[in-house]
């Protein structure tokens, strides 16, 4: 075991869709020693080469891995990655976010035959975002490397397996919280199904062993700027690892305003919900982790900033002073097409205007005011799933507005929590690496949280209610 300054260190890494991030953590208090980041390039498909690019630059930023004992990877869920025979990368990742495979999920729950079947073998009903559904297109779309497909696995499982130094297929591995969110592996039966792959792809393909939460995937030998004998935790999806960074309790929904937005829940009982709305996870500790994913979130608030010609700072300050409800102004956050609901070729919508509501300041509230609502029927479909809600974890980039923090009891009705600004995905690997490491889960302080109450306001939630269904698809032009 490596030590500085006498205390082994650990390491955590979120290679998320844009950027990778590195927190070098002591493994028993939690306190941070340094960090790193690098972008990664945008869209919504990309080579995993990058991916490794991004990781080593981060490494380098923060001060290389020389000595630490162990680390672990989150990352960006749903992303397909295809190996060849050779373990070679036969076409870029489709990521998370690439809505093309829309039609390869409808297709799916047919021959499935319908939703409740797929509900009942994993958990959640296909839609574009799921693994699955981007293997159908694959086999669709491009048979020709369909074909040549050895081996799948997911971004976090790739990256985990370059970092560990092997070359051999047979020695990728995963975690139940990313492989939950494939839709070829059952979280309430914990194991593959082979039949829904073969669905997907028609025919067979290595798939990378599952890990329980604490196992060790790896040992790391010496290649590159990797350095010999550091220990690789299972890694984990996004989103069960920011809860893990969170340290999520019983009653808590963990909501999440990053390039995506995020609900969840931990509970004890796998979610199985034909409506498609809660998908049902796994987490990293051995339960499960019902989620509502929404494909936008913060860069709504980009969008509506941009467009006003203002920062972001500026469009929370705006926000803040216009009314609850913004006069009436309502923003459908739909700019990207959207997972919840299942509108791949939907577009966003601005209702509600009057001479009285069309002015900035309206419409900065009704962004923000949009997005959490987008977020609010989330976390009631995961009550309907059996979630309790006591409170609201706040995290994710869009977490920062001041607007967002003070309007969001006003949606959720409940209380409101702020951790202080992290990189909780990277801190819940880091978290799980020390857990690998020392054999049990340490208790890191989280301090400096706020908390933030409001009367609900149930008027901007009838409004966005009325407005949700009023969008067009977009142009197949």
């Amino acid at each position: 075991m490596r030590y500085f300054s006498g205390v082994p260190l650990v390491v955590g890494v979120d290679t998320s869709t844009q950027s990778c991030k590195v927190v070098i953590r002591d493994a028993d208090s939690g306190e941070l020693v340094r960090e790193g980041r690098a972008a990664h390039p945008e869209g919504t498909e990309c080579h995993p080469r990058e991916w490794w690019s991004a990781f080593e630059k981060a490494v380098a930023a923060a001060g290389g891995l020389s000595d630490v004992s162990a680390i672990s990877v989150g990352g960006q869920q749903h992303g397909m990655v295809t190996l060849d025979a050779t373990g070679e990368v036969i076409r870029p990742a489709l990521l998370w976010n690439d809505t093309r495979s829309a039609q390869a999920a409808s297709d799916l729950i047919i021959e499935g035959g319908g939703a409740k079947f797929w509900a009942n073998e994993m958990g959640s009903v296909p839609v574009a975002s799921f693994t699955v559904t981007k293997v159908r297109w694959l086999r669709d779309h491009e048979p020709e490397h369909a074909n040549r497909v050895a081996a799948l696995c997911l971004p976090h499982d790739w990256l985990s397996w370059k970092i560990s130094g092997s070359t051999s297929l047979s020695d990728l591995f995963t975690d139940r919280s990313d492989v939950s969110g494939t839709g070829y592996w059952s979280p309430r039966e914990a194991k593959y199904k082979p039949n829904l792959l073969q669905i997907a792809l028609g025919n067979d393909a290595l798939l990378p062993r599952v890990l329980s939460p604490k196992e060790i995937g790896a040992i790391t030998i010496s290649h590159s700027f990797i350095p010999e004998g550091v220990k690789i935790g299972p890694g984990g999806g996004d989103n069960a690892m920011a809860g893990l960074g969170v340290n999520a309790q019983p009653g808590d929904v963990v909501v999440s305003i990053g390039t995506s937005g995020t609900a969840f829940a931990v509970s004890d009982v796998a979610a199985a919900d034909e409506s498609g709305i809660v998908a049902g996870f796994a987490d990293c500790t051995g339960k499960f982790l019902p989620l509502v994913c929404t494909l936008n979130a913060a860069r709504i608030f980009d969008a509506t900033a941009k467009m006003l010609g203002i920062s972001l700072h500026e469009l929370s300050d705006l926000a803040l002073r216009a009314p609850s409800g913004a006069a009436g102004a309502v923003v459908v956050p739909y700019f990207e097409g959207e997972r919840t609901p299942n509108k791949p070729d939907s577009t966003g919508a601005l209702h509600g205007l009057t001479l009285a509501s069309s002015t900035p300041e309206n419409i900065a509230r009704a962004a923000i005011e949009g997005v959490l609502c987008g977020l609010a029927d989330g976390v009631d479909a995961l009550k309907a799933q059996g979630a309790t809600v006591n409170r609201i974890v706040l995290v994710g980039g869009g977490a920062k507005s001041r607007a967002l923090q003070l309007i969001a009891p006003e949606i959720f009705g409940v209380p409101v929590i702020v951790p202080p600004a992290g990189e909780y995905v990277a801190d819940g690997a880091a978290r799980q690496a020390a857990w690998v490491l020392n054999g049990t889960m340490p208790k890191w302080n989280l301090d400096g949280s706020e908390q933030f109450e409001a009367d609900f306001q149930p008027l901007v939630r009838e409004q966005y209610l009325l407005a949700k269904e009023l969008t067009v698809h977009r142009s197949k032009q």
